[in-house]
């Protein structure tokens, strides 16, 4: 194999310059498709697209700029552009190319001295960290790369009923096409998970062009299997009382060429007008292109390719450039990685996109009132891990229709609500994409993994022939967020000042109204005088707790951390619905942190019992989504109890509770969950405190941030 030789030849870096050639060119009499000639690393999918590349000047030296040369302001280096999910970017290249023997181990040109395409190999391999992963890929996912464009699959044995339109607009906005005959069967790389019959999912394993003979093979008709063609244009001419619809190809080769109707002298070109021969013809400018019908087309092509363009790569005709809406996330596990429509326990929480459509397509003749939709979803930076084992992950989307509403759907909307339209397969490619044509309304968009906790970033496009507007739902009061700005005071130049260490705790207690107290803005280490309930008034519970703090906290009637231990795990074990092996230390600690009003690092008994009541209102909560009473919730259901708890978060921080609280099985246990909410509870209160004007906003120094966050 290619591999097996590669690792057999010793190998080296030359300069181009002087090391492997005396009279260097970067490009010769302009590029083409013969200036691509495959070495020993397994790209033949991306050297397929830059030969695709060639046939369109103008988007080939956005790729390659065309003013570097060996010659005139040489400098050793070169430099390319590529579309990296959703920015273009530039990628620069010394001249140094891997050799064998003093011969090139890689691409090359049949031009000895013309070095254009070895150095965007070598540019290409640089954006994805090696060579090596480049090894085995998709020609759509190059054709992206170069374009920034989004890339469509039809199998022309299934293709839509209204093909003709979707290409006719296509070639409008100056979308690249291309079509194939392949050797048998589907021609799709990946493997793919689709529905089967009673709902399962079977996985099918599909392949490109199989061998080197299939390649060389041709139809009856005079076409190429395994070979691409572009699509030029498409034409409709009168045939007596009846319009015939025309496709006019490329073959890239020359020389081998259709010989059915409507090939060079066929007799179907006598039964036009001799105006429509004559305008036919003239577009016919390369002896490499030939008009076909399209029924023909249909039935004797496989597959059909399409590279969509977005406005800023066409920097054109704006009036038939799509509409375009661009979202990046990811998918985190036990938090936002829920998993395909088969896991509706978890699959509300993947990340949700609302999109609406506004207008019906500009298209009189389909007598429908329907928005043409294409959504692309984009795992990012898989290949540049492959080293490190990541493959891509399987991946598709769902969508539905819904009242448009601002917050996250929960879980009971997918329970109950089919979707509207979603991908055909889940597929382990980089890009899933699918076309769809819905009525004007609001939708909401699920990219999702096929299995939950699998983590991935993503990019999310949508295009539309219309307006559309498109935007990430928000968790409820998601766009309430804390913002914190940190700064450090300009220094003062009249004298030297010290900071003095703030007690945040008395700060933080103002923000505590549970706790009622007289004195707070006196001295701050004074012990506030507490309105304590008499022993007759209290309920049996507190009397217990009274008589077992009575024992632990002495003469000062107050408790340190490890003392609190005692007393909350001694009450627990007495519940005997919980499970779980007491409170950690470390949670103590937040306790005290979260009561302390003083800044002593002890409770007294009011503000224990205050925190036993918090801890009450919460443990409610835990039962009630522990649902199979093992005393530990789902990671994915935390985001619902801290919502029943009153706390306000965003996406982001539901991600970091996941990631900080859950064990390796994705649960919480009851320690951890009142840890995290007293946690939240004492930032919230803290924050509250300092928020002097309610805006919002609050201003700390570095010593300020310090003391708030250690003491927490």
């Amino acid at each position: 194999t290619q591999e097996h030789r590669l690792k057999n030849k010793q190998t080296n870096k030359q300069k181009i310059r002087k090391e492997i050639c005396e009279n260097p060119q970067f490009i010769v009499d302009g590029a083409n498709r013969t200036d691509i000639c495959q070495g020993e690393l397994g790209d033949c999918w991306l050297l397929a697209a830059i030969a695709c590349l060639t046939l369109n000047e103008k988007l080939l030296y956005r790729v390659i700029p065309p003013d570097q040369s060996f010659t005139e302001n040489y400098a050793g280096i070169f430099h390319f552009q590529f579309w990296r999910y959703g920015e273009w970017i530039d990628v620069i290249v010394d001249d140094r190319i891997p050799t064998c023997n003093n011969q090139l181990v890689f691409t090359k040109s049949f031009r000895n001295n013309e070095f254009w395409s070895a150095l965007l190999e070598k540019a290409y391999a640089k954006l994805h960290g090696s060579y090596e992963a480049l090894k085995g890929g998709n020609t759509l996912e190059a054709m992206e790369d170069f374009t920034g464009g989004v890339t469509e699959y039809f199998e022309l044995s299934n293709a839509p009923a209204d093909l003709y339109g979707i290409m006719k607009k296509a070639l409008q906005r100056g979308s690249l096409m291309g079509s194939s005959v392949d050797v048998s069967g589907r021609k799709h790389p990946g493997t793919v998970k689709r529905h089967g019959q009673n709902g399962e999912m079977r996985n099918v394993l599909l392949c490109q062009v199989s061998s080197a003979s299939s390649m060389e093979s041709r139809t009856e008709q005079g076409l190429v299997r395994g070979h691409a063609y572009s699509i030029i244009a498409l034409e409709e001419v009168r045939l007596k009382d009846t319009k015939i619809r025309l496709i006019r190809l490329r073959n890239p080769w020359g020389w081998v060429l259709w010989k059915g109707p409507w090939s060079a002298n066929s007799k179907e070109w006598s039964t036009i007008s001799t105006a429509d021969r004559e305008n036919l013809k003239k577009q016919t400018v390369e002896t490499s292109e030939f008009w076909m019908s399209f029924e023909d087309f249909k039935r004797s092509f496989t597959k059909l390719e399409m590279c969509n363009l977005t406005p800023d790569t066409l920097q054109g005709d704006e009036r038939n450039s799509w509409t375009v809406s661009v979202h990046e996330g990811r998918w985190v596990r036990g938090s936002s990685a829920g998993g395909c429509r088969n896991c509706p326990d978890t699959f509300w929480t993947n990340p949700q996109y609302r999109l609406q459509l506004y207008e019906d397509d500009d298209d009189p003749e389909d007598g429908q009132v329907v928005c043409t939709v294409v959504v692309a979803l984009m795992q990012k930076g898989r290949r540049m891990q492959r080293h490190k084992g990541l493959k891509f992950l399987t991946i598709g989307f769902s969508i539905y229709e819904f009242e448009g509403q601002d917050q996250h759907l929960a879980k009971d909307f997918f329970l109950y609500t089919a979707s509207k339209a979603k991908c055909k397969s889940y597929i382990n490619l980089r890009e899933v994409t699918e076309r769809f044509r819905l009525p004007p309304g609001a939708y909401v968009i699920l990219p999702t993994t096929y299995k939950p906790h699998e983590e991935g970033e993503f990019i999310l496009r949508v295009f539309s022939e219309k307006q559309n507007t498109s935007d990430c739902l928000m968790f409820k009061n998601d766009s309430f967020i804390l913002s914190v700005l940190l700064f450090t005071p300009p220094p003062q130049h009249t004298h030297t000042h010290t900071h003095q260490p703030i007690v945040f705790v008395s700060d933080r207690a103002r923000a505590n109204k549970e706790i009622e107290h007289e004195g707070i803005q006196g001295d701050r280490k004074k012990k506030p005088k507490l309105k304590l309930l008499q022993p007759e008034e209290e309920t049996e519970e507190e009397k217990n707790f009274r008589a077992i703090y009575k024992q632990i906290a002495g003469e000062d009637m107050e408790i340190c951390a490890n003392e609190l231990k005692t007393i909350m795990n001694n009450v627990l074990s007495k519940h005997k619905e919980i499970k779980t092996d007491g409170f950690s230390i470390e949670t103590c600690r937040s306790m005290i942190a979260l009561m302390d009003t003083d800044g002593s690092g002890k409770l007294h008994f009011q503000e224990f019992k205050h925190l036993w009541k918090k801890i009450k209102e919460w443990q409610l909560i835990f039962k009630r989504f522990d649902k199979d009473k093992m005393s530990s919730i789902s990671s994915f259901e935390m985001r619902n109890a801290v919502n029943d708890a009153g706390f306000q978060l965003n996406k982001q921080l539901y991600d970091i509770i996941a990631m900080r609280y859950a064990d390796e099985h994705l649960n919480i246990d009851f320690d951890s969950y009142i840890c995290c909410f007293v946690r939240l509870e004492g930032m919230f209160r803290a924050f509250k405190a300092f928020d002097k004007d309610g805006d919002g906003l609050i201003k700390l120094n570095v010593l300020e941030w310090l003391q708030l966050t250690m003491y927490s």
